[in-house]
C-alpha cells in the first residue's frame, strides 16, 4: 500500500515533467525509466516493455530491464483478443491467467501479470506493458496507468496541434468510430477525408447485439468549423436517440427540428440511417443523402431518398425502407465529394464511374474495395488536393460457409 501524501506529491511532479518535458526521440523511454525509478516499489511495477505500432503489429523498442535497446522478434499481434481488447479500452489489467497480452511474463519464476496502456500521437501509438509482481493493488494501478496514459496523449497531441481549429478537428476525429466492428457476417470498411482542417462528413456504426448493426453517414452542408459543428450535434444527437427497430423517423424528426431552430438557417445536413441483420435484412431512412447502392453479382439496387435533407424545413415526412443484403453482395454508401471531383477536363467522376468500378472489384474485401475507391477518385482529379470532403463505407456480406 502507497503513502498517499508522499506518492501524489511525487506523482505529481511526474505529470508535470510529461506536461513540460521537450518531446523528442526519446522522451517516453525517458517518462517510462522515471516511472520505473520512483514508482518502481509502490506500485509493484517489475519492468516496463514499449511496443511501436508497425501496422499489423507491436514490435518491442523498448524493455527497460535490458536498457533502451531493440528487440524487433518480439512482437504484439495486433489482431490478438488482448491486444483488440487493449486498443478498445486504452487500458487492460491482465489478472486472467488465461488472457494475457505477454504470456511470458507470467511464465517467469515468480508470480506477475501484466497490465498495459495505449499512448497515442497524431500518427503513431504505441503499447506499454507493465509487470506487475505480488502485492500490486487494483485501485492504485488503475489511477495511476490511466493518470500516465491520458497526460501522454494530451502532451503528444498538443505538441502537433498548434492552433484552435486544429485541436477541433482531433475532437471531431473522435467523434468518428476509431475502426469499424467487427462480425462474422458482414466485412466493413470506412474512412473519410476532410478537404479542410475540419470537415463536414461523418460516419458512425451502433452495435446493438450480435444480431444488428446500426451505420450512418451524412454531409453538412459547407465546409470548415461551421459544419464540423453540425457534425458533431448530429453524431451526439444519433447516439442519444438511436435503439434497435424503434425510434429511427423519430430520431430523425428530431434532429430536423434542432437544426432549423439554429442560428445559422443556412444550415442542413443530409444522413442515411441503416440497420443490418445477421440475416441481411436491411431497413433504413434517408433524408437526402446522395443514393447508395447494393451490389451482387450484375444486379444493382438504389438506396433512394425517404424524405427531405434535415435543417431544411421546421417539419419534415420521412418513411423507413428496406433491403436485402444477399451473401456476397456489397453495399456502399459515400460522399458527394466523391461524385463531384473532376480530372482536368472538369468531368466529375459521377455515380457511373462509382458503380461500374465496384462491380468490377466485388470480389474483393471491404477495405479493399474502400481504398480502391479512394484510389482511382485521387488520381482520377490527377492528385491535386480534394476539393471537398470525402467519406466513402463499404459493407460486404460474407459468402455462407
Amino acid at each position: 500500500m502507497i503513502e498517499p501524501k508522499i506518492f501524489y506529491r511525487d506523482f505529481d511532479r511526474l505529470l508535470k515533467r510529461i506536461r513540460q518535458e521537450k518531446t523528442g526521440k526519446n522522451f517516453l523511454f525517458t517518462i517510462f525509466t522515471e516511472v520505473q525509478k520512483n514508482f518502481g516499489d509502490a506500485l509493484r511495477i517489475g519492468n516496463i516493455k514499449l511496443f511501436e505500432d508497425r501496422g499489423g503489429e507491436f514490435a518491442l523498442i523498448v524493455n527497460l530491464l535490458n536498457g533502451n535497446g531493440r528487440d524487433t522478434n518480439t512482437k504484439l499481434l495486433l489482431d490478438s483478443p488482448a491486444v483488440q481488447e487493449l486498443l478498445k479500452h486504452g487500458s487492460y489489467l491482465y489478472d486472467n491467467a488465461e488472457f494475457s497480452i505477454d504470456s511470458r511474463i507470467s511464465q517467469q519464476g515468480y508470480y506477475a501479470i501484466p497490465a498495459a496502456i495505449v499512448v497515442r500521437s497524431i500518427e503513431r501509438r504505441w503499447i506499454v506493458v507493465f509487470e506487475l509482481k505480488t502485492g500490486w493493488v487494483r485501485e492504485e494501478i488503475v489511477f495511476s496507468l490511466n493518470a500516465i496514459r491520458t497526460a501522454l496523449n494530451c502532451r503528444l497531441y498538443s505538441e502537433a496541434v498548434q492552433t484552435e481549429l486544429e485541436q477541433a478537428a482531433q475532437i471531431q476525429q473522435s467523434l468518428l468510430p476509431a475502426q469499424p466492428p467487427q462480425t462474422n457476417e458482414y466485412q466493413l470498411a470506412a474512412r473519410s477525408l476532410p478537404t479542410e482542417i475540419v470537415g463536414g462528413d461523418l460516419y458512425d456504426f451502433f452495435e446493438f447485439d450480435d444480431d444488428v448493426l446500426g451505420v450512418c453517414i451524412g454531409d453538412a452542408s459547407g465546409h470548415g468549423l461551421p459544419a464540423a459543428l453540425l457534425v458533431r450535434d448530429v453524431v451526439i444527437g444519433l447516439r442519444m436517440g438511436m435503439e434497435k427497430h424503434m425510434k429511427m423517423v423519430h430520431t430523425f424528426q428530431k434532429l430536423n427540428s434542432v437544426i432549423n431552430r439554429s442560428n445559422f438557417s443556412s444550415r442542413f445536413v443530409s444522413l442515411f440511417y441503416g440497420e443490418i441483420e445477421r440475416d441481411g435484412h436491411l431497413i433504413f431512412v434517408n433524408a437526402g443523402h446522395p443514393t447508395p447502392f447494393l451490389i451482387k453479382g450484375n444486379t444493382m439496387q438504389d438506396l433512394k431518398a425517404t424524405g427531405l435533407i434535415l435543417g431544411a424545413l421546421p417539419e419534415i415526412k420521412l418513411h423507413r425502407s428496406y433491403a436485402h443484403m444477399e451473401p456476397g453482395s456489397v453495399l456502399v454508401l459515400y460522399s458527394d465529394g466523391i461524385l463531384e471531383r473532376e480530372n482536368d477536363q472538369e468531368q466529375a467522376f459521377n455515380i457511373r464511374r462509382l458503380k461500374k468500378l465496384v462491380e468490377k472489384h466485388q470480389e474483393k474485401s471491404a477495405q479493399e474495395i474502400m481504398d480502391l475507391v479512394f484510389e482511382k477518385v485521387y488520381e482520377y482529379g490527377n492528385r491535386r488536393k480534394w476539393e471537398d470532403d470525402c467519406t466513402v463505407v463499404v459493407i460486404k456480406r460474407l459468402a455462407s460457409k
